[in-house]
């Protein structure tokens, strides 16, 4: 059986913020050990809900443009909000 995705040098595990986060060397790891992680990685994939690429960049271009007008990105800051500006000049004597 061939995998049809290319292993890398290290997997990393999905970890919890309080765990430390372990790292398996694909290298030290079985033939079977990696069909298995392959497996276990599909089988939560095949889990996701999948959509058409095409519906999908309808509704996120509608909602871009329909939020445009709140976007600091697009309209700018407002210069007495703007977090960034220097509140004062600076003097050098």
């Amino acid at each position: 059986m061939t995998s049809s995705r290319k292993a890398s040098s290290a997997y990393i595990v999905p970890f919890f913020p309080h765990q430390k986060m372990p790292v398996i060397n694909i290298e030290d790891l079985t033939e079977k050990d990696k069909l298995k992680m392959e497996v276990e990685q599909l089988k939560k994939e095949v889990k996701l809900e999948r959509q058409l690429v095409s519906k999908m960049c309808e509704e996120i271009k509608t909602y871009i443009e329909g939020n445009s007008g709140e976007d600091p990105l697009v309209k700018g800051i407002p210069e007495d909000k703007n977090p960034f500006k220097e509140k004062g000049g600076c003097v050098v004597a």
